[in-house]
């Protein structure tokens, strides 16, 4: 059984398990089957580069090399941000209490692309923390599943129902643009009057 997830709200702790909630179960999925001539299922390769040789699945894989092309572990790289400084692995959510005490407006919450929503089912009594999500209160904590370098933002809601939500992603970057100012049209006034009198020429005058 999964580890339940865990808040700490006020002096009091609740704790959660937690279901998954994707598309195929709200609208079910189909998959499409390739069958050869005999009737038999087909499966995905990969053709190398030199045009002959057919790789079946798991047969290829991803590795780490230096600029000179050494093989390097993983366990041997050391992450950086991108002016160089040394990034710092934050722990798993599941390793210990949830601190609730960032509330998010409706606005912040909606400004996220969410890539991943929960339905959390209270294990024991966390009727308080409920009552307060039924309100229309959004917590925001820190959320990272196995642990990382960067973390996912986490939403704590709920429903009218009192059925509690786990949105997962971040704040979308958005620019607004707009056109360029629109300039004022300056008249030719030579201009203006040959077409004008362009336009008062007729064929019927020749």
């Amino acid at each position: 059984m999964a580890k339940p997830l865990v808040f700490q709200w006020g002096e009091s702790q609740f704790s959660f398990a937690m279901e998954k909630v994707d598309r195929a179960k709200l609208y079910g999925f189909k998959e499409t089957e390739v069958l050869d001539d005999g009737g038999q299922r087909c499966v995905l390769a990969t053709l190398a580069q030199d045009g002959h040789t057919v790789i079946g699945r798991g047969g290829t894989g991803l590795g780490n090399l230096t600029v000179d092309g050494t093989w390097i572990e993983k366990l041997q790289l050391t992450p950086v941000d991108p002016s160089g400084q040394k990034l710092q692995p934050v722990s798993s959510s599941f390793a210990a209490p949830v601190t609730l005490s960032d509330k998010a407006t409706i606005d912040e919450y909606l400004d996220c692309a969410m890539r991943s929503i929960y339905l959390l089912q209270a294990e024991g009594e966390a009727g308080p923390l409920v009552e307060e999500l039924k309100q229309g209160t959004i917590f925001r904590f820190a959320y990272s599943f196995r642990g990382g370098l960067e973390p996912d933002s986490g939403y704590l809601l709920a429903n009218a129902e009192g059925k509690v939500f786990l949105a997962v992603g971040k704040p979308s970057k958005v620019e607004f643009l707009s056109l360029q100012q629109t300039a004022a049209v300056v008249e030719d006034e030579e201009q203006s009057a040959e077409d004008e009198d362009a336009d008062a020429m007729d064929f019927s005058m020749m």
